[in-house]
């Protein structure tokens, strides 16, 4: 099976990749402790902030919470939110969504996986 690899640039500069192919088993608690560090300046679990709330991510629609003044590129984009998603959004989200407003990214493969666990598991079954 080929590999891909998206090439990002790092908040330094500095490229680096970042394997998109096939999201991992994640850690919740990790998750939960990488989230306050990593996403927790600008997203909450409850509470729009820079960034929208995430409680129930887990298949939503991309520029679906209410109240959160979206970019027009991510009210278009049209995403359902679930693991790959969220593994592309996280490694990329400018590559991902063109125009979206996000720019931060999370380069390592274990710990998108393990903030996608920790956002699963906060997140209602549907």
């Amino acid at each position: 099976m080929p590999l891909f690899l998206a090439v990002i640039v790092g908040v330094n500069g500095d490229a680096m990749a970042a394997d998109v192919s096939k999201p991992l088993p994640g850690d919740a608690r990790r998750g939960a402790a990488l989230y306050e560090t990593k996403c927790g300046a600008c997203h909450s679990l409850d509470a729009n902030r820079i960034g929208p709330s995430h409680r129930g991510v887990f298949g939503r629609k991309s520029g679906a919470v209410p109240k959160f003044a979206y970019s027009p590129a991510l009210k278009k984009a049209n995403l359902s939110w679930n693991a790959a998603t969220l593994d592309r959004w996280l490694a990329n989200p400018v590559a991902t969504v063109p125009g979206t407003r996000m720019g931060f990214r999370l380069p390592a493969p274990q710990d998108r996986a393990d903030v996608i666990a920790y956002l699963k598991s906060v997140s209602p079954a549907r």
